[in-house]
C-alpha cells in the first residue's frame, strides 16, 4: 500500500486552509487519511505551518512519499535536514549529539532569518496593505481633479444622450 504525505484542503471558497495528512495514495484528496500531522495556512504572510516534526520524520523513515508542496514544507521546517543528519548517524559519520547540535544551530539561524523577513514585510506594508481602518487614510477626489473622459458614442456614431447632458 503506497502511502503519501499530502495536503487535504479545508476552508471556504478562495480562503484555503490545509491539513497535512498521511494517506493512502489511492484515497481521494479530501477523503480518508491515516494520520493528521499538521496544518498549513497560505493566507498569512509568511505562510503559517504547524507540524509535528517527530511524526513526519517517523513516516518518512517508514517510506511515505511527500508530494511536491509538502516536500517544500518539510524542508522549510527542517524535517528533511534532520532525516539527512540521522542518516549520517546511521552510517557512522558522526554521533547523535553532533547531529542534534548541527540541527539546533540550523534551526536558530532559520528562526532568526524568518523573523527578519517578517519584520521587513511589516515595514514594507504599513497597515497590512488594507484600505479603511488600520490602512492608509482615504482621500476624496474632487471633480476638478478627475481626468476628462472621452465621450461615448452609440452604435450609429452619434453621441449618447447622457454624454450630451
Amino acid at each position: 500500500m503506497p502511502v503519501k504525505i499530502r495536503l487535504q484542503r479545508h476552508g471556504s471558497k478562495k480562503r484555503p486552509f490545509y491539513f497535512i495528512v498521511v494517506a493512502d495514495a489511492r484515497a481521494p484528496r479530501d477523503g480518508k487519511f491515516i494520520q493528521k500531522i499538521g496544518t498549513y495556512n497560505p493566507l498569512t504572510v509568511p505562510a503559517s505551518v504547524q507540524l509535528d516534526r517527530q511524526k513526519a520524520l517517523d513516516w518518512l523513515h517508514k517510506g511515505a512519499q511527500p508530494t511536491d508542496t509538502v516536500r517544500r514544507i518539510l524542508s522549510y521546517k527542517g524535517v528533511l535536514y534532520l532525516k539527512h543528519l540521522l542518516r549520517g548517524v546511521k552510517l557512522g559519520l558522526f554521533d547523535d549529539a553532533a547531529a542534534m547540535e548541527k540541527f539546533q544551530k540550523w534551526h536558530g539561524e532559520h528562526e532568526a532569518q524568518m523573523k527578519k523577513r517578517q519584520e521587513e514585510n511589516r515595514k514594507a506594508r504599513p497597515g497590512g496593505g488594507r484600505r479603511g481602518p488600520g490602512g492608509p487614510p482615504m482621500r476624496r477626489v474632487e471633480r476638478s481633479e478627475r481626468p476628462e473622459r472621452p465621450e461615448r458614442k452609440a452604435e450609429g456614431g452619434a453621441p449618447t444622450a447622457s454624454a450630451e447632458a
